[in-house]
């Protein structure tokens, strides 16, 4: 008498499976906002049964985790530190610190969903949002490992500085979504935005130069 045992689902299947569920909580997030986040609606988008948001993520927090750590509502620290990898920390600190708004700016510009989520937040606090704010913390303190390193170390003050900017970068790429000009800037356009871009290197040299001799 033979005994059948009956197979888990193939790795590519799953694999492939975790992504229709992870897609899928963006595309509800984008269509209902965030009062619609549920196992259920992620399931339907998905068209999937919830059982198994269950079995691969253990339940929505689990999921909205990992999804926010995924790299489609956030960018992660790979993609800003981009193919410098090593060699980011020989950089002067001033060239690292324009590469890091000029990589953030781009990266959030390419995600129309997060930037909505940017807006959302200011109104209204619920258990994906928290989730996302705790993602966010941690990013930051990658980022300042991976930009900063010791020479960040060593001007602790300069953390509100930073903390100003992003949080006035995200400030600008909510407004751009129902205004095109902003203190004369056109925040719709790539003109505009490489505008903001040199205003932030043009700070970060005198933040992080040494004054030229007999200045």
């Amino acid at each position: 008498m033979s005994s059948i045992v009956e197979a888990g689902p193939r790795p590519r299947d799953r694999a492939a499976t975790e992504e229709r569920i992870l897609a899928a909580v963006g595309e509800v997030l984008a269509r209902d906002g965030f009062g619609a986040v549920g196992v259920n609606a992620i399931a339907r988008a998905a068209g999937v049964d919830k059982v198994l948001i269950y079995r691969y993520f253990g339940g929505l927090p689990e999921l909205l985790r990992t999804w926010g750590a995924s790299g489609r509502f956030w960018p992660t620290v790979a993609e800003l530190v981009g193919d410098d990898g090593p060699r980011l920390a020989t950089l002067p600190m001033a060239q690292r610190y324009a590469l890091f708004f000029d990589r953030f700016i781009d990266a959030l510009r390419r995600r129309p969903l997060t930037v909505e989520i940017l807006a959302a937040e200011i109104v209204q606090r619920n258990e994906l949002t928290a989730i996302l704010e705790a993602e966010r913390e941690q990013w930051g303190e990658q980022v300042e490992a991976a930009f900063g390193g010791p020479d960040w170390q060593r001007q602790p003050h300069l953390r509100g500085t930073m903390l100003v900017l992003v949080a006035g970068l995200q400030y600008l790429l909510v407004r751009a979504r129902t205004i095109r000009m902003f203190g004369g800037i056109d925040l719709q356009s790539d003109e505009g935005w490489a505008q903001l871009k040199a205003a932030l290197a043009g700070l970060g040299r005198q933040l992080f130069e040494p004054p030229a001799p007999g200045r």
